[in-house]
C-alpha cells in the first residue's frame, strides 16, 4: 500500500494499493501492446484526444489542486495554476507536434535525403512529488504526441495525485493504456526500466537518484532524459533594477516553498548594492505567511517530509557554524507538520554548506561578488548547472553571462521557468538532455535517415 502524508498535519492524507512484480510486468506490457496501435494514429488524432485531456483537467483543478495540497502541501493559490500549466502543455503540443515532427531535408548525394522522426514504442516515466501534475505532463504530452506510450511511475508520497491523472485521461475517452499509472514502490523501479518493453527512461528527481536510473539504463543499452538536481545562481549586478530584481529573487526563491529545482538558489550580489539588495531580500522575505497550505491567504506551506525539513535545517545550522549570518529564520518550528521558516544566510561563501548542497526549501543564500567577472566565477562555482538568471542594465553584458553561464537555460532580468515552449534541461551533474520546446518531443523519437535513390 502506498500511503501518503499531509505534511502540514503529519497524518495520513491517501492510499493506493501498490503492484506486486506480476502487476508490474502485466501493466508494462499492455503499455507495449497499446505503443503498436497508438504509432499508426495520425498526429491530428493524437492531437484531438489531447485536447480533450487538456479540458478535463482544466474542469478538475480545484479538486485535483486539493490531492497535491493534501498530499505534499502545494499551497491552494498555487495548486490550480499548476494544473492549468499542465493543460497548456497539452495544448500546446497539440498545436505544434506537426512542425516539430515533421520530415527533416538534408542534402546529400541522394536524390532525396532526410530524417524522420518516429516513435519508440513504451517509455518509463519517473516523476517526483514537488509538482505532480505539471512535472508528469511535461514528460508525458510529448511522448504521447510522438506516437509513444507512457507507463508512470510517481512518486510514492502522491499516489493519490497519480490516479487522478490516469482517471482524467481515462474519463476523457483516450484510447486504453497509452497511459498506464504504476503505483509501485520505490525498490521496484529497477524492474520496471528493465522490462524488456521499456524503449527508454525519463526521470525527474535528485542526482543521486539520477544516478542511479540513468546506469541501470545504461545496462540495458536504453536511452534516458534527466532532469536533475540544480544550485542556480541569481546574478545581481550594480546596474540592476534592485527592485525588480528583489520581488523576482524571492518569488523564484519560495515558490512551492523553495521546493522546485530551478528555484533561485544562491543570490550572488556585486558588492556596491550588496548591503541594500540584502536589505530589500529581507524585507520582502518577511512579509511572507507560512502555514497552512489550504487556506488562500498562505504564501508559504510545509516542506513535502519530515526527512526533508531535517536536511534542511541541518544545512543551515551548519552554514552559520561556519560562519554564515542568519538574518531571518533559522529555527526549527514546533508543532505538527513539515513547516519551515523563511530563512536569510548572508555572508555565505563557496566553502559553506548552504552554497555547496542544493537546498530545497525556503532558505535563501547571499553571496557578495567583488565585481562582475568574480560574480560569473561564483555562479560556475557549483557541480550543478540547470537554470540561473542575471540581471543587469546593460544588454552586452547581460549576453555575455547568459553565454559564459554554465546551465542549461539563462533568464536575463527575469525569472526562471519552464515553458512548453523552450527546451529544458541541464548540464553537469543536473542532467542530460531537453524536456519541451522541439528538442523534447524528438528526446524519445528515432531519427532515422532516409535515403532515396
Amino acid at each position: 500500500m502506498l500511503i501518503s502524508v499531509n505534511p502540514a498535519t503529519g497524518q495520513a492524507a491517501h492510499e493506493v494499493e501498490s503492484l506486486d512484480a506480476a502487476d508490474l510486468k502485466e501493466t508494462i506490457d499492455r503499455a507495449a501492446t497499446a505503443a503498436k496501435s497508438w504509432r499508426k494514429t495520425s498526429i491530428a488524432e493524437r492531437a484531438e484526444i489531447l485536447k480533450a485531456v487538456a479540458e478535463t483537467l482544466r474542469s478538475r483543478k480545484d479538486a485535483i489542486g486539493k490531492l497535491m495540497t493534501e498530499e505534499m502541501g502545494k499551497p491552494v493559490k498555487e495548486a490550480a495554476p499548476e494544473v492549468e500549466k499542465g493543460a497548456w502543455c497539452a495544448d500546446h503540443y497539440a498545436e505544434h507536434a506537426a512542425g516539430y515532427l515533421q520530415d527533416e531535408i538534408i542534402a546529400s548525394d541522394a536524390s532525396k535525403s532526410f530524417v524522420s522522426y518516429q516513435p519508440l514504442g513504451a517509455i518509463l516515466c519517473i516523476f517526483p512529488w514537488n509538482a505532480p501534475i505539471w512535472v508528469a505532463m511535461r514528460g508525458i504530452v510529448p511522448a504521447l504526441m510522438a506516437g509513444n506510450t507512457v507507463v508512470m511511475k510517481h512518486d510514492p508520497h502522491v499516489p493519490a495525485c497519480a490516479v487522478a491523472l490516469e482517471q482524467a485521461f481515462r474519463d476523457t475517452g483516450a484510447p486504453a493504456d497509452i497511459l498506464c499509472n504504476l503505483p509501485i514502490p520505490t525498490k521496484l523501479a529497477e524492474q520496471a526500466i528493465r522490462h524488456p518493453a521499456i524503449q527508454a527512461v525519463s526521470f525527474t528527481g535528485s542526482t543521486k537518484a539520477g544516478s542511479i536510473v540513468a546506469a541501470t539504463a545504461a545496462s540495458e543499452i536504453k536511452h534516458s532524459v534527466l532532469e536533475l538536481g540544480g544550485s542556480d545562481p541569481f546574478v545581481v549586478l550594480a546596474d540592476a533594477d534592485l527592485e525588480r530584481a528583489a520581488d523576482i529573487a524571492v518569488l523564484s526563491r519560495t515558490i512551492n516553498a523553495g521546493q522546485s529545482c530551478i528555484a533561485a538558489k544562491r543570490i550572488i550580489i556585486e558588492a556596491p548594492v550588496y548591503e541594500q539588495f540584502v536589505d530589500r531580500l529581507k524585507g520582502r522575505l518577511a512579509k511572507l505567511t507560512v502555514g497552512d497550505p489550504s487556506q488562500a491567504s498562505t504564501d508559504i506551506g510545509p516542506i513535502a517530509r519530515d526527512d526533508l525539513r531535517e536536511n534542511l535545517h541541518r544545512q543551515v545550522t551548519q552554514s552559520i557554524s561556519e560562519g554564515a549570518d542568519c538574518l531571518l529564520g533559522g529555527e526549527l518550528p514546533e508543532g505538527p507538520g513539515f513547516f519551515y521558516p523563511c530563512t536569510l544566510l548572508a555572508g555565505v561563501t563557496p566553502k559553506m554548506c548552504a552554497f555547496n548542497e542544493e537546498t530545497f526549501g525556503p532558505v535563501m543564500v547571499a553571496t557578495r561578488a567583488e565585481d562582475a567577472e568574480d560574480a560569473l566565477q561564483l555562479a560556475n562555482d557549483t557541480p550543478y548547472g540547470l537554470g540561473a538568471a542575471v540581471w543587469t542594465a546593460d544588454a552586452d553584458q547581460g549576453l555575455h553571462f547568459a553565454n559564459e553561464i554554465e546551465a542549461g537555460q539563462v533568464s536575463i532580468n527575469g525569472i526562471v521557468k519552464t515553458d512548453p515552449r523552450l527546451p529544458s534541461g541541464g548540464t553537469k551533474r543536473s542532467g542530460i538532455g531537453r524536456e519541451l520546446g522541439p528538442h523534447g518531443i524528438r528526446e524519445f523519437t528515432n531519427a532515422k535517415q532516409i535515403w532515396i535513390q
